[in-house]
């Protein structure tokens, strides 16, 4: 038997109708849609405070690990990588948010990979059972509310908003916009990757960013995001001033020069390629932080838990999206090997936090594949080793702009939001909830807000309703009750602490 006919055999081509060029062909298609995460994953990361070339090497490994697994294991064509909206949550609302240090948020990770591996198992299979028993319109919701959440950052980054102290956000002051204007450039750069998805281009996404970037290097572009004299975060600026290596960001830092031109200017990469080697901080970062989370035992907690419900629902909601679009979602609207699909993702979350990123998960850019005709789990390998790539391409993907970067999160945004159309509007005890779960992520800038008032409101409602209606009590599974319980936890409590944190501030 012959090598391409024993691939034809394990990955089972005959029963789902498939064929090695058709696999290798959707895996690329699936790359080039997703390829973005090279460059986004680290820039947002670094952020925190973690290298952006070990930042890089873990993406590159983690999703290496995870597109293999799901496709030697599961069998499904879905690609895994580090996850949008995961890491914005780990960045802006952990490390920059509570103030944790980023070794601590990836200890956190560590262990809710490790939970989330021990629940899916299938002789376990509570993570299926959880899934399950959630309405599907709010696992749609959860899809469409993190793409409003990618919109918000990108559109920020792109410096196209600001926040505004009247009106919260605002329209960026466009005054003076011109040819090395990075939001200008950015937003031309949108557009074209729209135009080039609607032509049906392969890897649009790319084509943008870089075309962005080579125009942005070519003439010097303004980069807004940086600026932090005229409104900008100023990330830039931090990074290039900062004496001492992985110190969280400190916007404001008297330190810092803001007005250097080398943190708002892009300039074109020494070099194109550069391997990145194994991670000088974060390799093993998580292991280490251990020994300091008894200092704050019910932060880490907090963290930990909030990680471990945001991955089970933003991978069950990708997952089951792109499932139902191709086909693996059967007629009691489950999804076909779900108990398999769910451990590659732990699998590679555990992983991926232990070289130095956050949250892996399956990407809603797998329906490319899937549309290009993948069908098999070689489709998911060819993504996973093609993502090797990234660990030669540090020095390039270190220099693309921020403003370029962004217009993926926008148009990714775009992209998810398809899904609130599925959403059955008609149900009025369905309307609020679903609504909550989407508006809330991007208004809070937190994922995990935007699921746990979607799952509260859609439990106060069903038992308010049963007041008149006994029977709308059946629609809330015991599962949903304990999680919504246990989400109210987070937010209600003695004094200005959670339950949470009183419970473990009394115990500890």
């Amino acid at each position: 038997m012959g090598f391409e006919q024993n691939i034809a055999t394990y990955f089972k081509f005959e029963e789902r109708g498939a064929t090695l060029n058709g696999e290798l062909r959707a895996g690329l298609t699936t790359f080039l849609t997703m390829a973005y995460i090279l460059l986004v994953n680290p820039a947002m990361l670094s952020v925190s405070g973690i290298p952006f070339d070990d930042a890089l090497f873990a993406t590159a490994i983690a999703a290496f690990v995870g597109c293999v697994v799901m496709g030697l294991w599961a069998n499904l064509p879905f690609a895994l990588a580090p996850g949008m909206g995961l890491n914005a949550y780990f960045t802006f609302a952990v490390v920059l948010g509570m103030g944790i240090d980023w070794r601590i948020a990836l200890a956190a990770v560590f262990v809710e990979g490790i939970i989330f591996l021990i629940i899916s198992i299938p002789q376990i299979g509570w993570r299926t059972r959880m899934i399950n028993a959630i309405p599907k319109d709010l696992k749609i919701a959860t899809g469409a509310g993190i793409g409003m959440f990618l919109a918000i950052i990108g559109l920020r980054e792109m410096g196209w908003i600001q926040d505004d102290g009247a009106t919260l956000v605002n329209l960026a002051t466009t005054e003076g916009f011109g040819y090395d204007h990075g939001a200008l450039i950015s937003m031309v750069a949108l557009l074209a990757i729209a135009v080039m998805m609607a032509k049906g281009v392969k890897g649009a996404i790319i084509y943008g960013i870089l075309g962005a970037s080579v125009y942005g290097w070519a003439v010097g572009a303004y980069d807004p995001y940086n600026d932090m004299i005229n409104g900008g975060a100023g990330w830039a600026c931090e990074w290039a001033n900062r004496t001492a290596e992985g110190v969280p960001v400190i916007t404001g830092d008297p330190a810092v020069d803001y007005t250097d031109p080398s943190c708002i200017e892009s300039s074109a990469p020494a070099a194109i390629f550069g391997f990145v080697g194994l991670p000088d901080e974060s390799l093993g970062a998580a292991f280490g932080a251990f020994g300091n989370i008894s200092d704050n035992l019910a932060d880490f907690m907090l963290v930990m838990i909030a990680f471990l419900f945001v991955d089970i629902f933003d991978t069950a909601g990708t997952l089951y999206s792109v499932g139902r679009q191709a086909g693996y979602v059967n007629e009691e609207d489950e999804l076909q090997n779900s108990d398999e699909a769910f451990m590659s993702d732990a699998v590679a979350t555990v992983i991926g936090a232990a070289c130095g990123t956050s949250t892996t998960t399956t990407y809603i850019e797998s329906a490319a594949g899937v549309e290009e005709g993948g069908k098999t789990g070689l489709t998911a390998v060819t993504v996973g080793v093609l993502m090797l790539s990234g660990l030669f391409l540090s020095d390039l993907f270190q220099a693309i702009p921020t403003f370029a970067a962004a217009c993926a999160l926008v148009m990714i945004g775009a992209m998810m939001m398809k899904q609130a159309t599925e959403i059955n509007w008609d149900d009025q005890d369905m309307v609020l909830p679903a609504f909550l779960t989407m508006v809330m992520m991007p208004f809070t800038y937190s994922i995990a807000d935007g699921i746990a008032w979607g799952v509260i409101s859609f439990v106060v409602i069903k038992l308010m309703g049963s007041i008149t209606d006994r029977e709308k009590l059946n629609d809330v599974s015991p599962i949903m009750w304990g999680v919504a319980i246990f989400m109210l936890m987070f937010y209600l409590g003695p004094g200005d602490q959670s339950t949470f944190g009183w419970l473990f501030n009394t115990i500890f």
